[in-house]
């Protein structure tokens, strides 16, 4: 039973505000990445779309793809429009062998809009949240039908953010939906990572590690900041050099025979952090987190 640590290149370059890191060529993001000591990369909006391509620059670096993030909207698309949207992308991450695909409902998402705070994040009625469970879990099972699992992402300005709207999508979700588990977010929201895990450890199909610096979290939550100018001020940071509380959420992990990835999701602006100090502590953090849980590896 063996995990694997990967990273995303939000580390380097960011994907919600690209003047974070535009600079900075896919190379030097892989390359620094295998440096560091990962074995695989999320996708990024630098990345190729096409396989052959992906697998070039990925094989280059003898590096796997992870994952990647789809956009769902099924809150405004039909199941069939939404099956038509995510084939590309679901048939990309088959051909690279990824089996999980890192999934979120952007209905009215407000986490790329710089100048709107987070309390201002759309919400589902009580009357949405079936219907919509309903489709979900159909898009789910297709996906898993083509050996690809949907991992739900609960995230910062969007209908899924907080612990409770985690255990309302796991209520009116079948399990052929998975749950990413990201701490970071989480935290953020004012959730207890601990018992998420321990509520869906079943479900939880893929791990977000990202630490969040309490300081600039309280005042981020003081003055009501939107999502990336808490991101700019550092509220986010790699996992160990925060207050997420990893050992024993890695001894949790450990004891629900979680298999799968552990990634590095750490968005900083990297002319503060630099990227390739942090990618290494993260991925040093890791591996000492792992061998203290008895997580083995996978080489």
């Amino acid at each position: 039973m063996t995990v694997r640590i990967g990273i995303n290149p939000l580390t380097w370059t960011n994907d919600d505000l690209p003047a974070l890191g535009a600079e900075t060529p896919l190379e030097v993001c892989l390359a620094e990445g295998k440096q560091a000591g990962f074995s695989g990369f999320e996708l990024g909006n630098k990345f190729p779309r096409e396989p052959g391509a992906l697998a070039k620059v990925l094989d280059a670096h003898q590096l796997s793809l992870v994952s990647g993030w789809f956009s769902g909207q099924l809150l405004s698309r039909s199941l069939e429009e939404e099956i038509e949207a995510i084939t590309p992308h679901l048939n990309l991450l088959k051909s690279q062998g990824a089996n999980v695909m890192v999934y979120c409902e952007v209905y009215n998402c407000i986490h790329g809009q710089q100048q709107t705070p987070l309390n201002r994040r759309p919400t589902l009625a009580d009357d949405q949240w079936e219907s919509w469970g309903e489709q979900l879990s159909l898009l789910a099972k297709h996906c898993l039908r083509e050996g690809v699992r949907l991992a739900y992402h609960h995230h910062m300005g969007t209908v899924v953010e907080t612990e409770q709207d985690i255990d309302r999508l796991m209520t009116c979700t079948t399990a052929d939906l998975g749950l990413l588990l990201d701490t970071g977010h989480l935290t953020y929201a004012g959730g207890d990572v601990m018992a998420v895990q321990q509520r869906y450890q079943s479900r939880i199909c893929h791990v977000h590690c990202k630490d969040v610096r309490a300081d600039v979290l309280a005042d981020a939550r003081n003055r009501n900041l939107s999502f990336l100018d808490a991101v700019l001020n550092g509220v986010f940071t790699v996992p160990g050099d925060g207050s997420v509380d990893y050992p024993r959420l890695f001894d949790a992990l450990k004891a629900s025979d979680y298999q799968g990835w552990l990634v590095v999701e750490a968005e900083q602006d990297p002319a503060i952090a630099h990227p390739l100090t942090y990618a290494t502590l993260g991925a040093d953090n890791l591996k000492a987190l792992c061998q203290q849980s008895g997580l083995v590896i996978q080489a």
